[in-house]
């Protein structure tokens, strides 16, 4: 049964107002072992009950935090699904947003993303997920030339997605009443469940370097 997370607390909220603008080192430090309890440790909480509902999530870690503030403000987290291949989900003052991302790839990903867009098959299955995700409210992104690359024709039918050099998939979930409720598990699970077509492809076609 799940009971180990519980919601952000509503203080949660209170400590990451502290902490806006370029907030300084004594303030940081009088803020951490508070922000550690109600931003980060819920953070844990939630993703181990993910994990337990679906053990394909069990590989994730959560941010500590670093030099720049940024990392004080937004509490960040990752699922890894495949190398490079990932769920992002990051807690803040405007709520919890989701991504789904393929980035930052190795050395041959790129190609091997190239191929799989432009073969008929797995090319036309990649562009209507894309069409799918879109649709459920997901902003479609990534590392984007300008031109197509080349050896694909300019007139490719899915020039747009073989432009890409990385490719992702983001929301906000919002910041309403169930974020400090285990309702949050089962928005985060929904989440996931949009984003997995997208990143199973991914992980077929590209999790490995050429």
């Amino acid at each position: 049964m799940r009971r180990q997370f519980t919601g952000w607390p509503e203080q949660a909220m209170d400590v990451l107002w502290q902490l806006q603008g370029e907030p300084t080192h004594a303030t940081r430090e009088h803020y951490r072992a508070d922000r550690e309890r109600l931003v980060r440790q819920p953070m844990i909480a939630l993703l181990n009950e993910v994990a337990d509902t679906d053990p394909r999530y069990e590989d994730f870690s959560v941010w500590h935090y670093r030099t720049n503030s940024w990392w004080w403000q937004n509490q960040s987290a990752v699922i890894r699904l495949g190398r490079k291949i990932e769920i992002g989900l990051r807690f803040s003052l405007d709520g919890l947003r989701i991504q789904g991302a393929w980035w930052y790839p190795d050395p041959g990903h790129v190609d091997m993303f190239r191929k799989a867009v432009a073969s008929e098959g797995s090319g036309r299955e990649l562009s209507a997920i894309v069409e799918d995700v879109r649709k459920k409210g997901y902003d479609i992104s990534g590392d984007v030339m300008k031109r197509p690359p080349r050896g694909y024709p300019t007139d490719h039918p899915r020039t747009d997605l073989l432009r890409h050099r990385s490719l992702i998939a983001a929301r906000p979930l919002g910041c309403e009443e169930w974020l400090h409720t285990p309702e949050a598990v089962d928005r985060v699970l929904s989440a996931a469940a949009d984003l997995d077509d997208l990143l199973t492809w991914l992980v077929r076609h590209v999790k490995r370097a050429a």
